[in-house]
This record gives C-alpha cells, sequence and structure tokens, in this order.
C-alpha cells in the first residue's frame, strides 16, 4: 500500500509530465509560427477576432459566473473591476484585435545598420522571442491582448491568469483556438494553465519557455525571478506618471489627464502622480484640479501646488504624506 508523500509524488510527477508535453507542443507551433508570412498572421488574427464575436455569449455568461464567485468570496472593488467584462468592453477588445492585425509587422524590422568599418556591416533585425510564459491576475481581457499580439509577432503563449477569473480565461481562450484552427496557425500556439501548481511548474520548463513575463506584486515578481532559470522580463514598484510640460497644451493636457485617470482607474496604468513644469502650473494646476474633482477625484498635493490649486478647486486638496515628500526628494 503507498503513502501519502509516494501518491503526492507520483501526481507532481504525472503534473510534470503533463506541462512538459504542453511545452513541447508549443514550441513546435512556435516553430512554425515564426516562418509563417505577415498575411498568413494577420489572416490568424483576424479569424481570432470572428471566433470571438461568434462564442461572445459564452464568453460574457463566464465572466458573470466569475464575478458572481468572486463577489461571494469578498473580492476588493478595484480587482473586480479589472475582472468585469461586459459587452461594452468585449467589443472593444475584439476592435482592439482587428487594430493589432492593422500594425506593421514587426518581425524581420530592421533596427540598426551600421557600418563599423570598410566591407563589416552591423545589423540589428527583430526577430520573435518563441515560446512565451505570461503570468497575470484577473484580467480577462489580457488573453485577448496577448494571445493577438503574440501571433502578430511570431511568438506562441503559454498563458497563467487569476484564479478568479479562469472560466472567462478558459472560454476566450477556447475561442482563440477555435479560431486559428482554420488557419495557417497551431492552435497549440495559445495555451491555457488554470492552477496555482501549474505555475510552478510552468516556471521549470526552461528547455521549452524562452521568457517568463509576471504581473502583479512586487513579491510575485521576485518570486518567479528567484524560481526559475528562464530569463525574465519583471518590473519594479513603479507609480504611473504624466508629466506636464511648460510647452504643453493646456486643455489638451486636462482632457489627457482627466481621461488616464478617470477612464478606467482600476487599470494598472491609471496615473497616479502628476509632474507639472513650474510655468505651466499656474495655468494647468487650477484647470486640471477643477476638472478631477468634478470627476470624483480625491487630489494630493505638494505645497507650493495646493497653493496654486486653492482659489479655483471647491473641495480642499490634501496635502502629500510626510513619508511620500521624502521618497520624491530623495531623503529616503
Amino acid at each position: 500500500m503507498s503513502s501519502s508523500s509516494e501518491q503526492e509524488t507520483s501526481d507532481d510527477a504525472k503534473g510534470r509530465s503533463g506541462l512538459e508535453d504542453v511545452g513541447r507542443r508549443t514550441r513546435e507551433a512556435a516553430l512554425q509560427l515564426s516562418a509563417l508570412p505577415t498575411s498568413a498572421r494577420n489572416e490568424a488574427i483576424e479569424a481570432i477576432a470572428a471566433a470571438l464575436e461568434e462564442a461572445a455569449p459564452d464568453i460574457l455568461a463566464a465572466n458573470l459566473a466569475d464575478r458572481e464567485a468572486a463577489e461571494a468570496d469578498g473580492i476588493s472593488s478595484s480587482l473586480y473591476s479589472r475582472l468585469k467584462l461586459d459587452e461594452t468592453k468585449l467589443r472593444g477588445e475584439i476592435a482592439g484585435v482587428r487594430d493589432v492585425g492593422r500594425l506593421p509587422d514587426p518581425v524581420g524590422a530592421r533596427q540598426i545598420h551600421r557600418e563599423l568599418d570598410e566591407g563589416l556591416v552591423l545589423e540589428r533585425l527583430a526577430v520573435p522571442v518563441g515560446v512565451l510564459g505570461v503570468i497575470f491576475e484577473a484580467r480577462p481581457d489580457a488573453v485577448i491582448q496577448i494571445s493577438s499580439l503574440a501571433v502578430k509577432s511570431g511568438n506562441a503563449v503559454i498563458l497563467k491568469g487569476g484564479r478568479e477569473a479562469v472560466r472567462s480565461c478558459q472560454a476566450i481562450v477556447a475561442a482563440v483556438r477555435h479560431g486559428l484552427e482554420g488557419t495557417a496557425v497551431s492552435p497549440e500556439a495559445v495555451q491555457l494553465l488554470t492552477t496555482r501548481e501549474e505555475t510552478v511548474e510552468l516556471l521549470k520548463l526552461d528547455r521549452w519557455v524562452d521568457l517568463i513575463i509576471p504581473r502583479g506584486s512586487n513579491s510575485f515578481v521576485r518570486f518567479v525571478q528567484d524560481n526559475t532559470r528562464i530569463p525574465v522580463l519583471g518590473h519594479a514598484d513603479g507609480i504611473c506618471h504624466l508629466y506636464v510640460d511648460a510647452a504643453a497644451d493646456i486643455t489638451t493636457a486636462v482632457s489627457i489627464t482627466v481621461d488616464s485617470k478617470v477612464q478606467y482607474p482600476a487599470a494598472c496604468n491609471a496615473i497616479e502622480t502628476l509632474l507639472v513644469h513650474r510655468d505651466a502650473a499656474g495655468a494647468f494646476l487650477p484647470a486640471a484640479g477643477v476638472a478631477l474633482q468634478g470627476a470624483g477625484v480625491t487630489l494630493r498635493a505638494a505645497e507650493d501646488a495646493r497653493a496654486v490649486m486653492a482659489r479655483y478647486v471647491t473641495t480642499d486638496v490634501a496635502p502629500l504624506a510626510a513619508r511620500l515628500m521624502q521618497r520624491k526628494s530623495g531623503e529616503e
């Protein structure tokens, strides 16, 4: 009679074997995809868009089930916003897929052409990376974006989304793979993992995966970097900044500022910090302050910026926390 530890070891081996097979099949698809002409990849992208349109009812139903489960688990409002995929948002994502198809082909683009010496020329050409492993949180729309960009750039991809979005991701990947069935791009070029255990095993597939791209907390990115031999395209803590220069058109700058914060505040690229050139502050800050507060944005500002806005905004502008001020001035 086998012990529980022996059973766990056997299950782990089966898991590794299964994921090795996924890696191998994805690698084969990547090699095929990298050799396809632009027209074949663009046709595949259009097929993805058409398949997503056809599968829209299934995708929306899956997302509703994910949201209901997430609400029952007490998900945060910001994570819920990223999880939500309604008809309007899905329609926009499908339009984005077609926009990707219209982009210039990045494969083979000459980035450097330099004569180093007589008869000696250095060139750098853009080529596909191969197999990407992309790990992200509860954003099902990311599946659509990553899949279309991967195909456009000649790369295959293994996706792992957050557990909150598992039904949505499964429905979307099923549609993407169905769309690819009638094209020159193998459906094996887009794979989906669904468990946390598979995430750990993915990090061990250095034989098959060329680049890991993790999206999440800084601690998660560090975990990935510390537990794989595969190159990792990580990110720093980062806060999204918008800089308004003295030469900026004020009306345009205010419009961009409000849109960058309000249009989708839960997105990871919504702005959190405004940096304003002193010569633009007098005209820009009052207009931006009124517009942002009118949209329900809470403002915190340095003393000089607060003084500029004080006569115009209807609600007090809170001071920046001392710790944040220290960090911005380089004192810590």
